[in-house]
């Protein structure tokens, strides 16, 4: 039993824990998790998107292999334990390929299952869910278990040829595409129980082929919409009343627990809530790098403070300069005149801005604000002003003086909300997994 088991089985088994799901590949991102991992002595699950992750190197530029090795490098370097570390794959399947014909589509889904297997990913999000060129809209839900299934064994041989360990499995999908930012304004329908009984269902009937009857017994979890997501500028957030009927749906089903995709910008309280109610695996992603972004524009409002236009790292204007030279990532999100446009670019919750910061110029302003912070250290006035938390750590002694130090903490601020909703210390899961060996 892989210790993600062992936290699901813990939680069916009466115990309010969880795991939160950090999907992002910034580097200041992972750091301040395996932070924040290390505060809380959780497992630190990371996950990487079809889109973002694949093949071919996605808009990463990184295929799984050097994704996977990209995320060893940082603990390394952060001595962060690896045994802590568990790598999963979000929404694998066509989605990256949608607008080709189905064939085609499925084939390069074929490869991309078994790249991720093989280079160790052990959580398996199967999303299948998609309509493809020639495939009708909406995609039956027998095509899309089908597909699933299909893939599951592709991950099944990839892991056994590789030695291994078998993999874990989510399926379904009622969520927007990968990155949230649904639609808030015609309101928010909450799955149903008989939803979420035929996705089931039919899920298991295309894994009752005797070689994935093992895969089957590792579906730990099934993507639902629990009523949570957020838009440019507003969030949904989550009431118990109105996911009632799904948590008691997932009472009666054996070993599986809910994946909440799109909590992003949730208030902790609601974050405890999903976990209590079976939503026990959350993900994060855009509020991370919405952290960062905000983070890093404080400390572009300080050095402004301390240093003449010319040697100054003008990191908001470099932002909008390449968002505006290569529109592709927000130009069909955000719509409106041109006070608007500019304003969502660098503002919006759903944060588009973060598929840029690997641009050169973006990097390289970056660094540049670090330097000129470092050579050049704030006054504590100004830290307060613009980083009041970080300025409080900091006169703690539980914060290093260094603008890269203070950046992490705002991001672990976010995570640390995670964390505390999911409450489950490595510890106890270990002695959980041991019970569990002994039990047979």
């Amino acid at each position: 039993m892989s210790p993600v088991q062992s936290l699901i089985a813990s939680h069916r088994q009466g115990r309010n824990v969880g795991l939160y799901s950090v999907c992002c590949s910034n580097e200041l991102v992972l750091r301040a998790a395996m932070d924040v991992a290390r505060r809380h002595d959780t497992l630190l699950l990371i996950e990487a998107t079809s889109n973002q992750v694949d093949q071919f190197g996605g808009y990463t530029g990184m295929n799984p292999p050097q994704y996977r090795d990209y995320v060893l490098s940082l603990a390394r370097e952060e001595n962060f334990p690896v045994d802590r570390l568990v790598l999963g794959g979000d929404h694998l399947g066509p989605n990256a390929w949608q607008k080709r014909p189905a064939e085609e589509a499925m084939a390069n889904a074929r490869v991309l299952i078994e790249a991720y297997v093989a280079a160790g990913f052990h959580k398996i999000h199967l999303d299948c869910s998609m309509s493809c060129a020639d495939d009708p809209t909406p995609l039956p839900d027998a095509v899309v278990a089908a597909r699933s299934a299909e893939l599951a064994r592709i991950a099944e041989s990839t892991a056994a040829a590789h030695g291994l360990a078998p993999p874990v499995y989510v399926i379904g999908t009622e969520v927007p595409v990968p990155g949230g930012e649904a639609s808030l304004a015609g309101g928010l329908a909450v799955t149903t129980p008989q939803a979420a009984e035929q996705t089931l269902a039919i899920h298991r009937q295309a894994f009752c082929a005797p070689d994935l009857a093992a895969a089957w017994e590792r579906v730990i979890a099934m993507v639902v919409q629990p009523g949570v997501d957020f838009d440019h500028s507003s969030v949904h957030d989550y009431d118990p009343a109105a996911a009632r009927a799904l948590t008691d749906f997932l009472e009666r089903q054996p070993r599986i627990v809910f994946e909440a995709h799109s909590t992003d910008y949730q208030r902790e309280q609601g974050l405890h809530e999903l976990v209590r109610d079976h939503f026990a695996i959350l993900k994060v992603g855009p509020a991370a790098t919405f952290a960062y972004r905000e983070a890093l524009f404080a400390l572009a409002a300080i050095e402004a403070e301390l240093l003449p236009a010319e040697r100054r790292s003008n990191l908001p204007q470099v932002l909008e300069r390449c968002m505006l030279d290569n529109p592709r990532h927000w130009q069909q999100h955000y719509h409106g005149d041109e006070r608007e446009l500019h304003l969502l670019r660098l503002y919006a919750l759903s944060d588009r801005c973060r598929y840029y910061w690997g641009e050169p110029a973006l990097v390289a302003a970056v660094q540049r604000l670090f330097d000129n912070l470092s050579t050049h250290a704030p006054p504590a006035y100004l830290l307060s002003q613009y980083l009041p938390e970080q300025y409080r750590a900091l006169r703690a002694g539980t914060l290093a003086d260094t603008p890269q130090a203070w950046v992490r903490h705002r991001i672990g601020l976010c995570l640390d909300e995670y964390a505390r909703a999911c409450a489950a210390n490595v510890a106890g899961l270990r002695e959980h997994g041991a019970r569990a060996a002994a039990n047979g």
